[in-house]
């Protein structure tokens, strides 16, 4: 499959009643969903390097939300681009015919020009803003024209693409808010994106089970074995390092031991967000819901419609904002 490629010529479809009726409708909600920011949860890493750094200040969190608003424009135009890549499998896929582009809500030329605008606006902002900021949106971005060209269909090397992503934005983010990261972080981001990466491909590969459906050649490659023994290794990376980086400066990690506090909110997001891929959980939700079922398929959902999950985070949010009150004023 070409990339950058417009199809010369659509297959014949008709698109679900709903969408139907808003085609050709200039309803500005097709451009909005285009851009797809339910995905932009995935850019939110860019400020976990000023808070792991204890560095939360104006100037990082500025810094720190031009690099979020950057990615978003990057991952979006990438989005667009894949959309109009791949607009004839979609226009044949169950829910993949209701993206805007394969439901002919927006024309593929107006794409094409959203997809330039927004990519090279991010190169252009990064570039000029940050030396470390632009060079890091750019080794995304060929990342992505990697990850799409062959890496996504290329076993194994498709979910560390994925971490490598992960890596890059955690980067970017402090690269603009002008923080030194502990290795100790850039080791965790890099496991937890793994994890995230494999969990993924756990819930993609039990609803081809589950519904029956025809995997992707990628998915060919692998087993629930193979994944989780591959879970079980990256699992243990990941609430080591991040216990390493906790444990304070002693272990250039954070500036508190007091980070320990933490650790119990970080193993039960971990064990949740296993729980939620189990394949006897997700045959169980499938039942009840086929889209509820493949949550992790689909991370940045399910960090927005778990409710346990959410709290953790919202609690390991709360508990870290207090131990970086308290150190600051030398309590800790």
């Amino acid at each position: 499959m070409a990339f950058l490629k417009v199809p010369k010529k659509l297959k014949p479809f008709q698109p679900a009643p709903s969408v139907a009726q808003n085609t050709g409708s200039g309803d500005w909600k097709a451009y909005v969903r285009v851009l797809r920011p339910r995905q932009w949860t995935k850019n939110l890493i860019v400020f976990a390097a000023p808070l792991f750094a204890f560095s939360l200040n104006v100037e990082s969190l500025v810094g720190a939300l031009l690099a979020f608003g950057l990615f978003c424009c990057a991952s979006s135009g990438f989005y667009i681009i894949n959309d109009i890549v791949d607009v004839e499998a979609d226009r044949l896929h169950p829910v993949k015919c209701k993206r805007p582009i394969a439901a002919g809500l927006i024309h593929i030329p107006i794409a094409i020009a959203m997809a330039v605008v927004l990519l090279g606006g991010s190169f252009l902002i990064g570039w000029l803003v940050d030396f470390g900021l632009g060079s890091t949106i750019t080794c995304y971005a060929l990342l992505q024209v990697a990850y799409n060209l062959r890496l996504k269909r290329t076993v194994i090397l498709d979910v560390v693409a994925i971490a490598i992503g992960f890596v890059l934005r955690a980067y970017g983010g402090a690269a603009a808010a002008n923080v030194a990261l502990s290795p100790w972080f850039l080791l965790c981001t890099a496991m937890l994106a793994l994890f995230l990466g494999i969990e993924k491909r756990k819930a993609e590969l039990r609803l081809v089970e589950v519904g029956g459906r025809k995997p992707r050649k990628v998915l060919r490659r692998y087993s629930l074995s193979l994944l989780n023994r591959m879970e079980n290794m990256v699992t243990t990376g990941t609430i080591m390092t991040y216990a390493l980086w906790s444990s304070g400066p002693q272990v250039h990690g954070a500036s508190t031991p007091w980070m320990m506090v933490t650790l119990p909110f970080v193993l039960y997001g971990v064990f949740r967000y296993q729980l939620l891929s189990d394949p006897q959980e997700i045959a169980r939700r499938s039942d009840l819901d086929n889209e509820k079922g493949g949550q992790t398929e689909r991370p940045e959902e399910v960090l927005l419609t778990d409710r346990p999950l959410l709290l953790t985070v919202i609690a390991w949010l709360s508990t870290t904002f207090l131990i970086l009150l308290l150190n600051h004023q030398g309590i800790l």
